[in-house]
């Protein structure tokens, strides 16, 4: 308990804004997003999408599944364990002029994750939502969000998010808008504590196929506002380099990720000047026929 409260305490003292980005606040999940300094409300067509922005889902057309794990500072009570799973609904149109594939009826996405200890943990459970409609996706999510303490038991609440992307210049610039946790769902009635509501705006630009520039606003309601940013190069196309950058975490961030046939894995680390080291990894799976230009 003693060497616990000794590696706590001054995390809690340095940086209270990373305690809260790992626990009841928005979750940043995937090697790329977290690589990528966590601007990642705009990125979309992967399964990672369910937890960045349920928008994204919408640009999915074949099953996708993903395993993410997080080690923060070395502290084994901040690690991070999560899995999603993305399901296109009915049939998929293929690409038309100036816009991309789609799912018909939209994709459904689920996913669980697990932060914390045995002190202290938290366990959340999501279903998510996306369409999309020409150059515009939408997307909603709802969570199940149990906090529990050691000794003093736990507590569920529900919360919900909005989400939501559009093209301005197709394959060119998007713009993205993600709201986390719209009803302000309250945690405990002491001092009116609530799970953060988080409004993020961003964009993506993409001079060429090979690169790719973000930049994100983050405001929590009752917080300073922060800003995020990232780029990604493709040297060739089963490789990608990844560096980014947090200000409420002061920290800069990078990973490198890996194509192989339908398999996807992407490494990130990011260093805190204070606390150190964090690592990230996640695996993603597709299955399925793409669909082809006609």
């Amino acid at each position: 308990m003693t060497n616990y409260l000794r590696l706590l305490v001054p995390f809690l003292l340095v940086s209270p804004a990373l305690l809260r980005a790992q626990g009841n606040g928005p979750t940043g999940q995937g090697g790329r997003a977290q690589a990528l300094g966590n601007a990642s409300v705009t990125l979309g067509g992967e399964v990672w999408a369910v937890a960045t922005n349920p928008a994204g889902l919408g640009s999915l057309t074949r099953p996708a599944a993903g395993a993410f794990l997080e080690n923060r500072y070395l502290i084994s009570s901040l690690n991070v364990a999560a899995a999603a799973l993305a399901l296109p609904l009915g049939l998929v149109e293929p690409p038309a002029t100036g816009l991309p594939a789609r799912a018909s009826r939209g994709v459904l996405g689920l996913a669980g994750q697990r932060w914390g200890g045995k002190l202290y943990n938290e366990t959340r459970l999501g279903a998510a939502y996306g369409y999309r409609l020409g150059v515009v996706s939408i997307g909603g999510r709802l969570d199940v969000l149990q906090v529990s303490l050691q000794d003093l038991g736990s507590r569920r609440i529900l919360t919900a998010s909005l989400g939501g992307q559009a093209d301005i210049l197709p394959q060119r610039l998007t713009v993205g808008v993600h709201l986390y946790n719209l009803t302000q769902a309250r945690l405990a009635s002491y001092q009116d504590e609530r799970v953060p509501t988080v409004l993020r705006v961003g964009l993506a630009y993409r001079p060429g196929k090979q690169v790719l520039v973000l930049a994100e606003a983050e405001k929590d309601v009752e917080r300073a506002a922060g800003v995020k940013a990232g780029l990604e190069y493709l040297p060739v196309p089963a490789v990608a380099v990844r560096l980014g950058y947090a200000s409420l975490g002061q920290q800069p961030t990078g990973g490198v990720g890996l194509r192989a046939g339908d398999f996807q894995l992407d490494y990130a680390a990011g260093w805190h000047s204070a606390l150190g080291l964090s690592q990230y990894f996640s695996a993603g799976w597709q299955w399925g026929k793409a669909a082809t230009q006609p």
